[in-house]
């Protein structure tokens, strides 16, 4: 897959984390800048750790005009079409699931350019993913859903891998990025859906099951 295919790659995967970003700003009752700043914060946190990891300097998301108009876009779109994404039972958790698997991909694929290590690439393919999520919910006082049980950063980690491994073993460039965005987002959803968590430990376990139920 050509550079232009990846750059396209990446931009969706920006709209999407913008909107999720957003959409939960917009819950936490932020003004517009606030609403701004967090979309910002979310589709391009974690592309900016990725590329200070990978010594690009300055990263892309600052140094690009295009990721700060594709937030500004989307944020738009958030704050005008919110009758419209209270229809969805889920917005956030349903733009940040797209995001996740796109990000997976475009960043996996980044690393294993600058650096040719295929676990850096796995790592920061990771990261990309993660790093805006775990930004937006901390500047939003939330536990980041990477903390919790959710099936997050393993689904990640699959699109990354099948990211790094079709680009070390030549499969067909056109194809591997999207069937690995697809994994990654179809797991997540999945967890969603199924309500996969992780195991706890048994003390953890035992404490869970020994707490009182939440109130309604």
């Amino acid at each position: 897959m050509n550079h232009g295919w990846f750059v396209l790659v990446d931009l969706l995967g920006t709209f999407a984390f913008a909107l999720s970003g957003a959409m939960a700003s917009i819950e936490r009752r932020l003004d517009l800048f606030g609403v701004a700043v967090v979309a910002y914060l979310t589709a391009c946190g974690g592309g900016i750790v990725r590329d200070l990891c990978l010594g690009a300097l300055p990263p892309a998301g600052i140094a690009q005009w295009r990721y700060a108009a594709v937030t500004l876009v989307a944020a738009a779109m958030a704050i005008w079409m919110q009758g419209l994404a209270r229809r969805l039972r889920h917005p956030v958790l349903f733009f940040d699931a797209i995001g996740l698997g796109f990000f997976a991909v475009a960043g996996a694929h980044k690393a294993w350019l600058l650096s040719g290590n295929a676990e850096v690439a796995v790592l920061l393919g990771v990261a990309t993913a993660v790093g805006g999520g775990v930004l937006r919910d901390v500047v939003l006082n939330r536990v980041p859903v990477i903390l919790q049980r959710e099936i997050y950063a393993l689904a990640a980690l699959a699109g990354a891998c099948v990211q790094v491994a079709g680009q070390a073993f030549g499969w067909d460039a056109r194809l591997t990025p999207w069937l690995g965005a697809f994994l990654c987002a179809l797991i997540r959803f999945l967890s969603m859906r199924l309500g996969w968590r992780l195991p706890m430990s048994r003390r953890a376990a035992q404490a869970d099951s020994a707490a009182p139920p939440p109130a309604r």
